[in-house]
């Protein structure tokens, strides 16, 4: 594999491990339907605001997510609109593996 290429992948990666918290995605997809302060993302996850500082200023280094200081607040928003269709797809795996799941226990009780 060339350089070029490996650089693309180890990118590619450093997002996904970003999204690779429940907590994140959680963020991510509210985020996805408006912006939001960080004290009502703190109440949305139920974690402490330490905490979910911390998975902002995760999703904003690989840059997922922005922010703009509004006065004594912190609002976060998507910096890109498509993260709902990659969740979309992440569900058609989901599915997918579901209904192989299903097929193999039908087999068994047959």
């Amino acid at each position: 594999m060339n350089q070029k290429l490996k650089d693309q992948y180890d990118a590619r990666a450093r997002v996904l491990k970003a999204l690779a918290h429940p907590s994140r995605l959680m963020i991510v997809d509210e985020l996805s339907r408006q912006e939001r302060c960080v004290a009502e993302l703190t109440e949305m996850v139920g974690s402490d605001m330490s905490t979910v500082s911390k998975h902002l200023a995760t999703l904003k280094n690989v840059g997922i997510i922005r922010d703009e200081k509004r006065g004594s607040q912190v609002y976060y928003s998507l910096v890109v609109r498509c993260i709902p269709n990659f969740f979309g797809c992440i569900e058609s795996v989901l599915q997918a593996n579901a209904r192989q799941y299903l097929s193999l226990v039908e087999l068994k009780i047959k």
